[in-house]
């Protein structure tokens, strides 16, 4: 049995590497696709560089998706092509889905009884205390902590199940393995029968690892958002870099994640709380120094 991390990439290399020295111990393969398409949709150049992880290599599989997605919705007006705002958020989902399901062809030397892990880059599991060749359930998914702006800036808002893993013979898609709804539903709802995201055989792992959001300096940060999923919605609240300085400067957050999909999300602001460094990872912990720019020291 084995384990393969798969995982998208825009130009994150802080987190791969935090990523890959938590995990490595417990991985085989790391896989990694990169697209030459924002989410937005333009086109930018390739950034996964191999060599700036050179104790990694011979466990990391790249993946180049070097197309769009062929079901992008366009409008057309004065024969010329553009995507208005509803379309904007739908194409942002229809790329992501495409880089992600990419991965799929990374996948063919895995066998059966190989499990396969899919997060976003900055959410990594916690393999501690899993027994995988005991476990016979067909789900697992992370119940993990969430961070912002820096390790141990702790958001309690609420818990963020974003790591999820199955064996090889059960997947059907990274994105099918994304999309499963973090519950463990009853084998009396008939609606599970038919359901491709509603399932009764799931284990929550509690303590299941950590979600590192916006590790990032505010300039990158502004980058992301104005590239990233949200990106139109973002765009509509007229905020700047000056802005997100601000909130990095007093530990706010100001996106709702726990808003309706449907709700506006930058509607409130939320505290962090600084948390003791000794209850991060052990690699955080073990390189402090390495790392002092992304730890906040100030109770």
């Amino acid at each position: 049995m084995r384990i393969f991390d798969c995982t998208t990439y825009y130009n994150e290399d802080l987190m791969l590497e935090v990523r890959f020295n938590i995990l490595n111990k417990y991985v085989d393969k790391f896989v990694v696709a990169e697209s030459r398409y924002s989410h937005s949709g333009e086109k930018k150049k390739l950034n996964f560089d191999i060599d700036r992880f050179p104790e990694f290599k011979k466990k990391i599989i790249y993946k180049i998706v070097d197309e769009e997605p062929k079901d992008i919705i366009y409008k057309e007006k004065n024969n010329i092509l553009f995507e208005d705002e509803i379309d904007k958020r739908t194409n942002s989902i229809k790329r992501i889905t495409h880089q992600r399901d990419r991965i799929m062809d990374c996948l063919a030397d895995a066998k059966d009884e190989d499990y396969i892990f899919y997060s976003d880059n900055d959410e990594i599991p916690n393999l501690e205390n899993i027994n995988f060749e005991s476990n016979k359930t067909k789900i697992l998914i992370f119940e993990q902590r969430l961070f912002y702006y820096k390790f141990n800036l702790f958001c309690d808002r609420l818990d963020w199940y974003g790591t999820k893993a199955c064996k090889k013979r059960d997947l059907l898609s990274l994105s099918w393995l994304r999309n499963i709804k973090s519950k463990k539903y009853s084998s009396y709802r008939l609606d599970t029968m038919f359901s491709k995201t509603k399932y009764t055989d799931i284990k929550i792992i509690n303590d299941g690892g950590w979600h590192f959001t916006q590790i990032k300096t505010p300039k990158d940060i502004e980058a992301k958002l104005l590239n990233g999923e949200q990106h139109a919605e973002y765009k509509k609240t007229g905020r700047d870099l000056e802005y997100i300085k601000d909130l990095v400067k007093r530990k706010i957050i100001d996106y709702d994640h726990a808003a309706n999909s449907k709700d506006y999300k930058y509607s409130k602001e939320f505290k962090l709380k600084t948390v003791p460094i000794d209850t991060m990872p052990p690699f955080l912990r073990q390189n402090v120094d390495k790392y002092s720019d992304w730890f906040d020291f100030n109770k």
